[in-house]
Order: C-alpha cells, then structure tokens, then sequence
C-alpha cells in the first residue's frame, strides 16, 4: 500500500498530517459535546428556580472562556513552561497568527481548558452573582489553567527539564483538568458559604434535593460518551512518517489500552458507589451510581495508557467507594455546601487516580514515580487553592461574589436572568377544549372570549344568557361564588377543560404545596433521606355567577379524582361583591 501511494506521488507527511488533523479535530467536537453533558447534569442537581441560571453560566463558560484562553490563556501557558522550564519564550503568542496546524492544536487544548473551567460552576449554584463566576471563569481560563498546563504538558516545571524536574503521568488530564476544577470549586464553594437553610445553626444538615434525576442520568451519559474523545482522543497522532514509509503513531501502542481501561474504569465506578451506598442506606442511590461512573473515569484519566487492565478496575473502584465518603466528610465535617459534588467527582478522584498510578504501572512500582506523582497533586492543588481563595475572596471582599437572601429566595432565573425555566402556568395557555371543541381565554382589556377556531364572543353578552335552574331558582341564589379546588398538578389540564365544558373557562391558579390525608413519604438524595410531608399541589379559583357552583364543583371532582389519597378538597365560599377594573361595574355583572 506505501509502494503504491509512493509511486502516486502523493506526499506522505501531508497525507499524515490531513489524517492527524482531521482526528484531532473529531474527539475535540465531541469533548465540546461534553458541555450538554455538564448542562444536563448540573441542572439536574439543582432547584428548578435554579436550572435557567446554570445552564447561562455552562454556555457563557465556553463563550467567555475560549476568548480568554486564544487571546491570553494558551500564550501564558507558554511563558510558564518557559520561565520553569527548558523551553523559549520568543513565541509564546505565536500560535495566534499561527495558520491550520496552530489553531487546531490551540482549539484541542481548549476544549480541555472549558472542561476545567465549567466543572466550578456546579459547586457554586444557587447562590453565586452571574458576574462573580464569570469572572472567575476569565482568570481559569487567562491564567489559573493555563498556568498547571505550563508547569505539565507545556514541558515547565514538573516535567523532567523542569526546574523540579520530578516527572509525572498524566495522560489526559485527570489531575491537571479534573482534579484542578474539582479543587476550585470545593475552594470556591468554601469561600462563598453555604445556601441558605443548607445548615442549621448547631451544625446539622438539611437535604436539597436537586429537581430532576432525568437531567442528572442524562447529563452523565452524554459526559461517559464525550469521554471516549478525552481520553482515547488524547492519542492524537494516528500515523507518522518515519523513514519514508508510513506508520501508525500513538495508536500503536495506547489506543487500545486507554480505551479498555477507560471502558473498565467507568464501569467499576458505578459498582463502587453503587456498593457503598447500600452498605451506608440500605439503597442503592441513584445520583450516586451516576456520580460514581463520572468519578471512575476521572480516576483512570491521569494513567489511562500506561496500567493494567486490572489498575483500571481497580481505580474506578475505590474511586466510585470513596465517593459517598469524601461527599458526607465534606458536607458534615467541612460544612461546605459543594452542591454538585464536584470535588468527590473530580477533586478527590483524581487525586486518588494520579497517587494510584505507581502501584498499578505496566512497568511496576518505582519510588521516583511515586515522588513525581505526589509533586503533582501538590502543586496543582496548591496553585488552585491559592488563586480560587484570592479570586473569590476579593469579589467577597467588595460585595460582588454572592446573591442577595431575597435573589436567592426568589431563585436565580428571575432575579439573575429574568426568566423562568419551567412556565407552567406562562402565557399561551389556552385552558382546555370548550363544549364546542375549541379553546379559549379571556382578555383583561377588552373583555371579549377569544376562541382558537377564529370566533369572537363578548363576555358581557355571554353573562346575560341566563341558565335558569329547572327549579326556577337563578344559580347561587342570585349571589357571587368562589369555587377553590386543590388538586394534583397533574390533573389541572383537565380541570380547566372541565370548567370549560360548564360555561366557566375564567379561573386563577396558583403553584401551592401542603398536607392533608395523603400520607408522608421518605425521600433520599445522594444517600441522605428527607421527609416528604408538603405535597405539591395546584390551587384553582373560580369566582361564579351566572354557573351555579355546584356544577363547577362536580366537574372538578369528576375530573381530578384519582381515587388515591392525595386527590384534593373543593371549598365554595360567597363572595360578597366584585368590580370590574376596566369598567368600574359592581356585582355579577362584573363577574
């Protein structure tokens, strides 16, 4: 096959060079599309008041970030390797007039870089200033990262020209990428404290649990696939030219093994925190399991291509294990309020996988790479702590870092962004088909009933039409009926289609929770268990006048029982008058 490509003419370094550049550029599209992973996973860990605002700060990661890192970040990495290593300092911006094979080197070690950067922002959610983090993210991304990468890949510091000259293994950035953002965020998360009503005063912890498991599972599974192009994609070299002939590069000797150890260490993860988690609760915890497959990967991704098959299980193991561990030392002992568990995910497991690499090396233990293994965990782990504390200690110190009590109440969707990520009871909603198929809703300012067939009816005409009564009687003996349903969220479309039907479409609803006859439940959240005993539920109001009230109360119960306790209560109470603001009419007109 070389004869022939040879004898065509073709140039092989260029041929290499197409074939590395286009792999290159492949695992990096798929490690950005570990950013949705993040998204989905950090959303799902916090409260709905919270997701709009957590999914802002995972796209203004990568859309502030990246600039920093072109115009700053990759230029300061190679003053550091410079300044702390035996390299150059003539072209440390270089890679910015740089032409293809400098931007798509520059463009695989950002992915890299947002990676580190957008792991702090589940440990700071529900109660960090938009502007705080962001930042934040402009001194990750210009000068904390891109500092470790000087003193690592950028041949600086700890590398073996370095002035430390110890040496270290970290194939894919289990230390220098996860371990760096896992220790960030546990050092960001201290400094900002916790949420409110996270501790009491003696100490002792209440649960919050996240709003969607769905989000959490999802976000985890995109994150194990975009992994595949983390670790796997770091073999960046597919062939090479040696001798004028053609030959594989790095895939020659580490795709194979990082892609089994990558695989058997996912695995193992999952089964450590699965097994933990039972032993702790009884129950196999679900956001753990997830947790655990994520913290499994970072364990192995410092030494993904130089350890056994067995060190990978190995690693994934103790790293799912210490999980559930490292998150309740942190939550109970530390007080830190670590919302996403980023540090047990990626601060603590990669610790655990770089210190493991020595005892789990295809070439066997040796003391020199124990002590390389260490100097990395240190310095990494100092540098992080040191400029997270200062970055984040100053935007305290001017009142810049943390939300309002009354914005962090209130959530940070409306008070950050203006926005609320779950509308249910939003604008568009048009209350359910009417008696004749269609839907309607009725304007405030010009008192006519819109239907979505076209048809125009005025609501002043429309209460005119007496329904008598076959008794004679006027419905509500001539007076004014409020008719309060409480019933299961679940149940409100149908509801409102119900109050429809009976000619009373206009109603008012409010998101409530409380407590009746439905019984209380036990809730667990990352293996700590809760009581349920406020039940979400949805309150509706139906003020009546022409309708007789009992009718609107048949309908709801028809329509919102279940038959199960829970279902809700209906209560009707006079209304002794009501005016209508547009019109200043009194009385059942109004109505």
């Amino acid at each position: 096959m070389v004869d022939v490509l040879l004898q065509s003419g073709v140039d092989l370094e260029a041929l290499a060079s197409g074939v590395n550049n286009v792999w290159v550029l492949t695992v990096t599209f798929l490690i950005f599309f570990m950013h949705a992973g993040f998204a989905m996973l950090e959303a799902g860990q916090v409260r709905a008041k919270n997701v709009a605002n957590q999914l802002t700060k995972n796209m203004l990661t990568w859309s502030i970030g990246v600039i920093a890192f072109f115009l700053l970040g990759q230029g300061i990495a190679n003053l550091t390797a410079g300044l702390t290593g035996s390299g150059g300092l003539s072209s440390a911006f270089g890679y910015i007039g740089g032409g293809s094979d400098a931007w798509i080197g520059w463009l695989f070690g950002a992915v890299f870089a947002m990676t580190a950067a957008t792991i702090v922002s589940g440990a700071v959610a529900g109660r960090c200033k938009l502007r705080a983090y962001v930042a934040y993210t402009i001194a990750l991304a210009a000068v904390i990262y891109p500092v470790v990468v000087g003193f690592t890949w950028g041949g600086g510091l700890l590398a073996d020209s370095g002035l430390l000259g110890t040496g270290y293994q970290d194939f894919a950035g289990g230390m220098i990428v996860h371990g760096l953002g896992g220790i960030a965020g546990l050092t960001a998360a201290w400094v900002l404290g916790p949420r409110m009503g996270r501790f009491n005063d003696d100490g002792s912890v209440n649960v919050i649990p996240g709003h969607s498991m769905t989000f959490a599972v999802l976000g985890t599974l995109i994150l194990c696939f975009g992994w595949y192009g983390f670790n796997v994609g770091t073999a960046a070299s597919v062939f090479a030219v040696e001798n004028g002939t053609l030959a594989l590069g790095a895939f020659a000797s580490d795709v194979g093994r990082v892609a089994l150890t990558t695989t058997l260490g996912m695995a193992a993860g999952a089964i450590g925190a699965a097994a933990v988690s039972l032993a702790r609760t009884e129950k196999v915890d679900t956001l753990y399991v997830a947790n655990g497959m994520l913290a499994g990967l970072v364990a192995i991704t410092a030494t993904t291509n130089a350890i056994t098959w067995w060190g990978g299980l190995l690693a994934g193991l103790l790293a799912g294990a210490q999980l559930p561990i490292v998150f309740a030392f942190v939550e109970k002992r530390l007080g830190i309020d670590d919302v996403c568990a980023v540090f047990p995910v990626h601060g603590s497991a990669g610790v655990l996988g770089a210190l493991l690499f020595p005892f789990i090396a295809v070439e066997g233990f040796s003391v020199g790479a124990l002590v390389g293994q260490v100097a990395l965990v240190v310095v990494i782990g100092g540098w992080t702590v040191a400029a997270t504390a200062l970055v984040f200690g100053v935007l305290k110190a001017i009142g810049q870092a943390r939300v309002s009590a009354d914005h962090e109440r209130d959530g940070l969707d409306s008070s950050e962004h203006g926005v609320d990520t779950y509308p249910e009871f939003g604008f568009g909603d048009s209350g359910g088909p009417v008696a004749d198929g269609g839907t309607t809703a009725y304007s405030i300012d010009d008192g006519e009933e819109v239907r979505t067939d076209g048809g125009r009816e005025s609501t002043d005409s429309r209460a005119r039409q007496d329904s008598p009564r076959p008794d004679g009687g006027a419905p509500n003996d001539g007076g004014i009926k409020m008719v309060t349903a409480v019933v299961r969220p679940d149940k409100l479309g149908a509801v409102k289609s119900a109050l429809a039907e009976v000619g009373a479409p206009s109603l008012t609803v409010t998101n409530v929770s409380g407590r009746g006859s439905q019984p209380v439940k036990k809730g667990q959240w990352r293996g700590e268990e809760y009581t349920v005993d406020l039940h979400q539920k949805v309150k509706v109001e139906c003020v009546v006048a022409d309708i007789a009230a009992d009718d609107v109360v048949a309908a709801i119960v028809e329509r919102a029982a279940t038959g199960q306790p829970g279902d809700g209560k209906v209560f009707v109470t006079p209304v002794e008058d009501a005016a209508q603001i547009r019109t200043g009419t009194r009385g059942q007109e109004a109505v």
